[in-house]
């Protein structure tokens, strides 16, 4: 059964090529969003928080402050209406997966940028 979903999922599944990013990157995704008749593109900025899952079923979640709100979203990486993502910061973290950074606040908040 494994064989034949994997089968499906190369033979069907259109991927996209998105640069490597990881925990505590900063990124924008830019996204389609259909409002009736009308397309518009709009973009999410903010900190992955983790990657999860392999191949077609693969997803990520940023956190963004919007105000003293945090917004966290959920993208799958096959999504038909992700069209591209840009890496503005390479984060240097310890953990694959920062749950912690959701109750970090202010100064505290910031994450240090990879020396290249």
């Amino acid at each position: 059964m494994e064989a034949l979903i994997k089968y499906v999922q190369d033979e069907f599944v259109t991927k996209k090529e998105f640069p490597k990013f990881a925990a505590g990157d900063t990124i924008t995704v830019y996204y389609e969003i259909r409002e009736g008749e009308k397309k518009r593109t709009q973009f999410f900025r903010g900190v992955v928080i983790q990657l999860r899952g392999t191949g077609a079923t693969q997803t990520f979640t940023i956190r963004k402050m919007s105000g003293t709100v945090g917004v966290e979203r959920i993208f799958p990486m096959n999504l038909p209406a992700l069209q591209k993502i840009e890496i503005n910061k390479k984060g240097s973290v310890r953990r694959k997966r920062i749950y912690y950074f959701r109750g970090l606040t202010g100064k505290k908040a910031r994450i240090r940028e990879k020396r290249q």
